[in-house]
């Protein structure tokens, strides 16, 4: 069991590398190493921490490869997506507390209902309005944010340069049209635990 965990790690970490440094970044977090606030060791450890959590994840139940998303800053997790009941989101709470290395873990993982086209329409064009949004925005660093949109409610993950940038990036949320709630989990450079010299 153990062998076969490592060499799904291991491909999983080898494959998503494969992407190239300009979208991805060169650890595939999302977050191209040269903008990236933190420092390299703290990208790598983040890295290594969302590999081995989406593994895990994914060994649990090869559905939530689809449902459930993952993110790690700085040794914090977020956790985003749908499940059947509730019990499945506390069983990936506790998976999430396990990974080593953890210093927190935020669970925003919803219940699933009745697939709804024109909602799920909706929230993926509030996400692209906000995306773009960032892009557009000069005093925003757009790379360093990921974004989730479910039942007309954001979530922002990210770290910002400055608490003037976290600002314009919930200002920016909150003038969307139709956005009811926006739940942001931005970290500001100076509360990392290490940072870029």
């Amino acid at each position: 069991m153990k062998i076969k965990l490592l060499i799904i790690f291991f491909l999983g970490f080898i494959l998503n590398n494969c992407v190239g440094v300009s979208s991805t970044g060169i650890f595939g977090t999302g977050v191209s190493v040269a903008v990236d606030p933190r420092s390299l060791g703290t990208q790598i450890d983040d890295s290594i921490m969302q590999k081995s959590l989406s593994t895990r994840i994914i060994l649990q139940d090869k559905n939530y490869i689809l449902s459930i998303k993952t993110k790690v800053l700085d040794g914090r997790i977020f956790l985003t997506g749908k499940v059947d009941d509730p019990e499945e989101k506390l069983k990936l709470t506790k998976i999430a507390w396990e990974t080593q290395g953890v210093r927190s873990v935020r669970n925003d993982i919803k219940i699933k209902e009745q697939f709804n086209f024109k909602q799920s329409a909706k929230d993926l064009l509030i996400t692209s309005q906000l995306r773009t949004a960032l892009v557009l925005n000069k005093n925003i660093k757009s790379t360093n944010y990921q974004i989730d949109t479910y039942k007309k409610k954001v979530y922002v993950y990210g770290i910002a340069i400055t608490s003037d940038e976290k600002d314009l990036v919930l200002k920016e949320a909150n003038e969307i049209l139709d956005v009811e709630d926006v739940i942001a989990s931005i970290i500001l450079v100076e509360n990392l635990r290490i940072q870029k010299d």
